[in-house]
């Protein structure tokens, strides 16, 4: 498996919720002080976690690399000489230019290394589930509900029964009505947000399938749902409210949408035509 050097954290953290409690320990230290472990040999690193040597190379090659040697060399490409561009904080005595160039590199980023860790085959499985549900419903809490309104606004015009709804109790009331063969989307960066688990909770005991999208991490969302998409960003303290992981979040609709509209054919253009020609009265 071909890793970019600049991503040994990025597939770490992405592989992290599938990770035995050994290979756990490893990714702990590893993602705790990656500036550490360039300077010790594998025999080092062993005695530092109370494992054996074959462990760590079994780690090593479990997120791609041949070796342990090769792991060092990508992780000490990424964390000694890191893109500066990419990875400065936003600071009061920037300018506008600077404040904006950091703001799309970051969003840039952002993208670059969701792409690294997307599981295609729990992207065509949650394409299957949207198509073949009696209904689809998009949730979402605080800044989350406008990704899941945005998504209500992509699928409306699939033809599919599509619905968003935004007030936390009729989240519940409606979740409650859902059906097995019915599908759930869940929109939450952090993945542990009170209102959204106990919705999830609630289309989980109705037998219908759930869906998060949210940031790499064990979530108590994802412990719930039944697939998860996952995000990776970093973000600064200006950035503190999952502002790029919204891009990558808002990615992942678009690409569920062509999905099911690619394989929707003709049904999902006639759904497209008809609402062209009903929002073509509101145009001059």
């Amino acid at each position: 498996m071909k890793i970019d050097n600049r991503l040994c954290l990025a597939k770490i953290r992405s592989l992290y919720p599938s990770f035995s409690a050994k290979e756990s320990k490893i990714a702990d230290f590893i993602l705790r002080d990656p500036q550490n472990i360039i300077h010790l040999s594998i025999t080092q690193f062993a005695e530092e976690l109370g494992v054996a040597d074959s462990t760590i190379f079994r780690f090593c090659k479990r997120i791609g690399f041949t070796g342990y040697q090769s792991m060092k060399i990508a992780l000490a490409s990424e964390v000694v000489t890191p893109i500066k561009n990419i990875h400065d904080e936003i600071t009061e005595e920037d300018d506008t230019k600077a404040l904006a160039e950091k703001v799309f590199r970051s969003n840039m980023k952002t993208l670059e290394d969701t792409m690294e860790i997307i599981d295609t085959s729990s992207l065509e499985k949650a394409a299957d589930y949207i198509l073949n549900a009696g209904r689809i419903e998009f949730y979402g809490s605080g800044g989350s509900s406008i990704l899941a309104m945005d998504a209500y606004h992509k699928f409306i015009r699939t033809g599919l029964n599509v619905a968003a709804p935004s007030d936390s109790h009729i989240q519940l009331m409606s979740a409650s009505q859902l059906k097995e063969n019915d599908c759930a989307i869940f929109l939450s960066h952090s993945g542990s947000t009170k209102d959204i688990l106990n919705v999830c909770k609630v289309a989980g005991k109705t037998g219908a399938k759930t869906i998060a999208i949210t940031n790499l991490a064990k979530s108590p969302l994802t412990k719930l749902a039944d697939l998860s998409l996952y995000t990776l960003s970093d973000e600064t303290d200006y950035r503190s409210e999952a502002l790029s992981s919204r891009i990558a979040q808002l990615s992942y609709v678009d690409t569920l949408y062509v999905s099911v509209m690619r394989s929707l054919k003709g049904s999902g253009q006639e759904a497209l035509e008809k609402m062209r020609t009903a929002i073509s009265t509101k145009r001059i």
